[in-house]
């Protein structure tokens, strides 16, 4: 078989996975067809990257499998002029699979060489949508606030509440809640006029939301 018929039988597979796990919005698996995991894991993983596998990456963290990718996106229901707010670069991917579907996404995250090196490869996509900022995204990106959608990608024993302060009215939060060390939910909140609502998707384990910078910021 040619690279190229290679190449299309394992998209073929890999949207298989993601409809096979409930991932059935056409545009969210549209956007994850076009937005090439592969790019978004490096080194010794790199052959394993159309795995619905999470995967190790720099700074000790963790690119999602793709199945849990799509469901959150998916739960976010993103709509076109949509501005969006990532918690958690991490590898970039999930900011790349947003940039599809929102008008603008903020990413922000805790290690400067993660943002550092999404930033490089959002601009090498011409994904011009994305900005991409080193920051303590516990306590979200008030001078943008407020947001129409939020995704974290790292869990919190409960929703954080500067990010809960930061999402619109009618706008939607997917976070995944509990501890590090045992199984977590994956949540969405939609923020009403009398306040929150709040739906458990799934069980998910991410790693832990922390405070602070990291250590090679």
């Amino acid at each position: 078989m040619t690279e190229s018929g290679d190449n299309a039988e394992r998209q073929m597979r890999f949207l298989f996975a993601l409809r096979s796990k409930g991932v059935t919005d056409q545009r969210v698996l549209a956007s994850m067809e076009r937005i090439d995991r592969g790019l978004f894991v490096r080194g010794l993983f790199s052959e394993r990257a159309y795995e619905d596998m999470p995967l190790p990456i720099a700074c000790g963290q963790t690119i999602s499998q793709p199945s849990v990718v799509g469901l959150m996106t998916q739960a976010l229901a993103v709509s076109p002029r949509d501005k969006v707010l990532e918690v958690g670069t991490g590898s970039g991917y999930q900011a790349a699979v947003l940039s599809q579907l929102a008008r603008r996404v903020y990413t922000v995250d805790r290690h400067r060489r993660l943002v550092q090196e999404a930033a490089a490869l959002f601009a090498s996509l011409d994904l011009n949508n994305i900005i991409a900022m080193t920051t303590d995204g516990s306590h979200g990106l008030p001078e943008q606030a407020p947001f129409d959608r939020i995704i974290v990608t790292a869990a919190a024993e409960d929703p954080p509440g500067p990010l809960l302060a930061q999402l619109k009215i009618g706008g939607i939060m997917v976070v995944p809640v509990g501890r590090s060390d045992t199984v977590q939910s994956l949540i969405k909140v939609t923020r009403n006029e009398t306040g929150f609502e709040y739906e458990e998707l799934r069980p998910v384990r991410f790693v832990p939301l922390l405070e602070g910078l990291g250590k090679d910021t």
